[in-house]
C-alpha cells in the first residue's frame, strides 16, 4: 500500500546512524519480518528515486486522543551515506514522508523447537530486530552482532530487553570480542548438537562467510540481501543477483526486491 507517514521521532543512535519512528496504517501490523519499505524522501524531483529500508519494527502505541484506539507505528534504522539519507536525518516530529509498504518476501520462522541464530553486521541489523521480536515468543534466540568499531554496534540494549542472548564483536576490538562476527558465531553453533536455523543480514562478504559456515555445518540458513533499487517491485530489474543455477548459456537471475530480499542461502550463487 502507499501512504503518507508522519514522523514521530528521528533519533541519532550512534554517529551517522538514525532510528526513525512514523505513523502507519493498521494493516501494516500484518507485515512479516524481513519485508521492506520504499521511502520517497522529498516531494521534489531531487532525489528522484525512492530509497529501500528494512522494517526495523512495527507495533502499536496509545493514541494521543482519549478514547481512541491505539495507533500503529513503523520504525526503520538507517545510516547516512548519501543525499537521500542525509535529507532524512534532518527530519523532525511532524514532518511527512511517502511510503510504499510492505514489500518483498520475509523470513520463514521455521520450527519453533529449533534454536534461532541471528547474525548482523552494522546497519544489517535493521530487519533482525522485528524478526527477533517475533521469534522470542516461540524459540530460543541468540544474536551475533558485528561491526568495524564500537560506533557500528547498534541497539544492543533493545535486543537484550527482548530476552535475546546477545554477543558483540568488532574488527578493532573496541567493543566485545576482537575479530569477525562470523568467527564468533561459528564457535557458538558448534557447542551442541541441537538443530538450528541461521538468519543473517549485512554486507555481502559477511553473508558469503555465513553461507559457507551453514554449508560446512549442515545448518539451515536464510539471508537478507541489501541492494540498490529503483522500483522495489521487480519491474526495473535493477537489483538482480545470480541464482544457484546461473551460467552464461543459461542465466539464472533473482530480483532482490521481488524474489527476496530474503533467500535460502543455497538458492544463490556465492562465487
Amino acid at each position: 500500500m502507499q501512504f503518507r507517514a508522519m514522523i514521530i521521532a528521528n533519533q541519532e543512535v550512534s554517529p551517522g546512524y538514525f532510528r526513525m519512528r512514523m505513523t502507519a496504517p493498521q494493516e501494516l501490523a500484518g507485515s512479516k519480518p524481513g519485508q521492506f519499505i520504499m521511502v520517497r524522501v522529498r516531494d521534489a524531483i531531487d532525489p528522484l528515486l525512492r530509497r529501500p529500508f528494512g522494517i526495523f519494527d512495527v507495533g502499536t502505541m496509545p493514541s494521543e486522543y482519549p478514547g481512541c484506539a491505539p495507533a500503529t507505528y513503523l520504525e526503520m534504522l538507517y545510516k547516512v551515506v548519501g543525499k537521500g539519507t542525509e535529507a532524512l536525518s534532518t527530519y523532525h516530529h511532524g514532518d511527512h514522508v511517502d511510503i510504499l509498504a510492505p514489500l518483498g518476501i520475509g523470513f520463514d520462522l521455521g520450527d519453533p523447537d529449533e534454536e534461532k541464530i541471528l547474525v548482523g553486521g552494522g546497519i544489517g541489523i535493521a530487519p533482525l530486530y522485528y524478526l527477533a521480536k517475533t521469534l522470542v515468543e516461540r524459540s530460543r534466540v541468540r544474536f551475533f552482532l558485528g561491526g568495524r568499531t564500537r560506533d557500528d554496534i547498534l541497539c544492543v540494549t533493545e535486543f537484550e530487553r527482548l530476552g535475546v542472548e546477545t554477543y558483540v564483536s568488532t574488527d578493532d576490538g573496541t567493543l566485545g570480542d576482537r575479530g569477525l562476527v562470523t568467527g564468533v558465531m561459528e564457535q557458538h553453533i558448534k557447542e551442541d548438537g541441537r538443530k538450528k536455523t541461521i538468519y543473517a543480514c549485512g554486507p555481502m562478504p559477511m553473508l558469503k562467510a555465513v553461507a559457507e559456515i551453514a554449508q560446512r555445518t549442515g545448518t539451515s540458513c536464510q539471508v537478507s540481501l541489501e541492494a540498490y533499487m529503483a522500483c522495489g517491485m521487480g519491474a526495473c530489474l535493477g537489483c538482480v543477483v545470480k541464482g544457484k543455477d546461473h551460467a552464461d548459456e543459461s542465466p539464472d537471475y533473482r530480483c532482490v526486491c521481488k524474489d527476496g530480499p530474503v533467500f535460502a542461502f543455497d538458492q544463490l550463487m556465492w562465487v
